[in-house]
């Protein structure tokens, strides 16, 4: 699906002919997605830039095949739900209406405020948690590599693509996809998940919209404000990080094993100590604590 080519900012009832909440009933005005209604509390309006649609597949699919269209650095595509979100490994990303904020971000390698495109998840991971802290007083946590915790479950995911610029063989576009369980009522969760997932507000009527915790993500990655060189991302990814010093599991393909979480590297990467004493640095992996 690609961008419309008149500059049309696509508001949800645009992309399916039908009224935005047919499945699931009314939803308070302030918190349908609309570009107009982040204006506000962005740093810079880049209203031209930001596209949503009423239902996609995946953020991240949109997004990866608009940057074959010479699509801008700093475009944002916005879903309020999908059919086929996107997680690690294969994974789906639970994306119901009305409920959640799944976004694609286009960045490329060379516009970054950072030195190393590696850390983009973990800046991200960090972004997150600090616009989620500063709207709502609310402290989630890190769990490595890209999931954000609070109260123990899971409500945000981050997957961090790449895919060639054509134009520029030594560098890359690079698609963000966020999704993050906003105010998902715990009954919506798939039965295998209402144990591991939960909501931003998953009990009370929150007086921020998605609209605004949107605009404050974009503001914090795509602008120059609020940025952090590569060694501060590291620092404050530790600082919300709730695995270093903790004994852990560890699944790599078919290998598991127990390790204690010992340091974050200035790559990202998680080390951990393992029984035998052997140290190790984890780019990827499944990592569950031990209870």
């Amino acid at each position: 699906m690609n961008f419309y080519s008149d500059g049309h900012v696509p508001e949800m009832s645009d992309c399916n002919n039908s009224p935005v909440n047919k499945k699931s009933g009314p939803i308070a005005k302030k918190d349908i997605l609309s570009v107009q209604d982040m204006i506000p509390f962005l740093f810079h309006d880049i209203s031209n830039k930001i596209f949503i649609y009423e239902t996609l597949g995946s953020t991240n699919l949109t997004a990866k095949e608009n940057t074959r269209s010479g699509t801008e650095h700093g475009t944002v595509i916005i879903a309020n739900s999908q059919t086929a979100g996107k997680g690690r490994y294969g994974k789906t990303f639970h994306s119901p209406p009305d409920h959640g904020l799944y976004m694609s971000m286009i960045l490329h390698s060379t516009r970054l405020y950072f030195n190393d495109p590696v850390l983009l998840t973990i800046y991200a991971a960090v972004a997150v948690c600090e616009a989620i802290e500063s709207l709502s007083g609310k402290s989630p946590q890190i769990k490595w590599v890209n999931d954000i915790i609070f109260n123990g479950k899971k409500i945000c995911g981050i997957l961090t693509e790449a895919t060639a610029d054509q134009n520029d063989p030594d560098a890359q576009w690079l698609i963000l996809g966020i999704g993050i369980n906003f105010s998902t009522p715990a009954s919506n969760f798939p039965e295998e998940l209402k144990e591991k997932a939960g909501s931003v507000f998953d009990t009370e009527k929150s007086a921020v919209t998605r609209n605004h915790l949107a605009a404050e993500i974009i503001n914090r990655i795509i602008f120059s404000e609020n940025q952090y060189k590569d060694d501060e991302i590291i620092i404050k990814y530790k600082q919300k990080m709730f695995l270093l010093g903790k004994e852990i599991s560890v699944t790599e393909g078919k290998d598991v094993y127990n390790a204690v979480a010992v340091d974050i590297d200035s790559t990202g990467r998680l080390v951990i100590k393992k029984a035998d004493g052997e140290s190790k640095s984890l780019s990827a992996g499944e990592i569950s604590i031990k209870k």
